[in-house]
This record gives C-alpha cells, structure tokens and sequence, in this order.
C-alpha cells in the first residue's frame, strides 16, 4: 500500500493492466497496446482480436481515472505532471515486464491510440533503443510548439508507423511531421500516412500497416528459433 502523498507523486502507480493472448514467457513477440483519455485497457485490447497474431503476447496498462495526464498534449510539459512522469514510469516498468519474461526489445511492439500515440512516441523518445516496432495512431510528441526535441540516443532502425486523420480535432498534422521528423533523426525507419477527413479513430488501413510489422516479427522469431536448433543439433 502506499499513501495519499505517494499516490499524489505517482498517480498511475498500482493500476492494474490487462493482458490477452500468449503468456509472455512463450510467446513468440510481444505488443503493449496504451489507450486513449477516456478509454481503457480492456477498450484498446479489443485490437487483439483485429489484429488477429496469435503468437503475440498484449499488455495493455491502465490510466489512473482513464486519463494518462488532464491537460492537451500541447500544454506545456509541467503542466501534466505528475501524471506525464507517472504514465512514463508505468510504460517503463510494463517493458520490463516483458523484456524480463524473455522477449527482448527487437521482439517488442508498441501501439497507442491518440492520447495513448501520444505516450507512446514520447516514451520512445526518451527511452530509444531498437523496439521490433511502433505504431502511432493520431498522435505525436508531447509539450507545447517550442519544445526542445534534442533526445539522446538512437532508436536503431526500429520501423515506426504514423498514422493520422487531417485535420484531427485533436492533434495537428504539422506536430506528426514534426515528430516523424525527430524520430528519423534518431535513426527510426519512418512510414507516415494521412488521411483526409478521416474521424478521430482507428482505420483498416492502419490495421494493416501494423499487421505488416507483426507478421514481420513472427518471421524473424521463427528464422532465429530455426537458427538456435540447427546450432544445438552441431554441438
């Protein structure tokens, strides 16, 4: 248990998440799915069942009061803390999770939608390494148009997918660009695509670009599984 002041520091700390298909520990990748202000975990986890890869393993964490953080994304940064840090720390500890259950990072997808696509490319941001992939479904990077987008370290190809309406009630097309932008520069193979008039939501289209990226995974997990045979047949 930890107390009011604690919960006030790390708003997110304790909430359960909910999780779908393979166990992690024998799953041949894994997806962690973040929602969106006013959803939930069981909401995003429906796109399991579209997605339709059975060999993944989804985690999908949970918003304290169903909202990452109470402010737009374009407010300046302290205005959302502490809940931006907390969302943050959350995300972290649920990659953990899964690196720690044996799937390493290049196995490791992400996918957000909107207020969770938001979280998501800012977590990135800030903790890049080579993620096996990420779709961004209407969102971009967090703070208001003069943040300063100088991150450390590379993302090392790791293959990120934008996707956005335009124009979106929430999130201006110039801040995707603007973060497609960062993410090349932090060495990310970036796929953008736009679509006019589209409603805030999620389309087949975009489905199907992240079904391209899993199936990408599931390939290369039975490439290096056959590998790892083939090296204890000739021991």
């Amino acid at each position: 248990m930890f107390s009011r002041g604690a919960a006030a520091r790390d708003p997110h700390q304790g909430q359960p998440g909910v999780t779908a298909g393979r166990p992690p520990g024998e799953a041949e990748a894994a997806m962690i799915l973040v929602h969106g202000r006013g959803a939930s975990a069981e909401s995003i986890l429906d796109l399991a069942q579209t997605l339709d890869r059975p060999g993944f393993a989804y985690l999908a964490p949970q918003a304290s009061d169903n909202t990452w953080y109470p402010y737009s994304f374009l407010a300046p940064v302290e205005q959302n803390e502490p809940w931006l840090g907390s969302a943050l720390a959350l995300l972290a500890s649920v990659v953990e999770c899964v690196l720690s259950a044996g799937i390493p990072s290049e196995r490791l997808m992400l996918l957000g939608f909107s207020q969770g696509a938001c979280l998501t490319v800012a977590f990135i941001a800030r903790y890049p390494r080579r993620y096996g992939g990420v779709a961004v479904l209407t969102g971009g990077l967090i703070g208001p148009d003069e943040t300063p987008r100088n991150y450390d370290g590379s993302l090392s190809g790791t293959p990120v997918f934008f996707g956005t309406s335009d124009p979106d009630p929430h999130v201006p097309v110039a801040r995707v660009d603007e973060s497609a932008r960062v993410l090349e520069r932090m060495d990310a193979h970036v796929t953008k695509r736009i679509y006019p008039g589209m409603p805030h939501t999620v389309n087949e289209d975009e489905m199907e670009h992240v079904r391209v990226l899993m199936d990408r995974l599931q390939a290369e997990s039975t490439q290096d599984d056959r590998g790892t045979s083939w090296q204890s047949r000739n021991r």
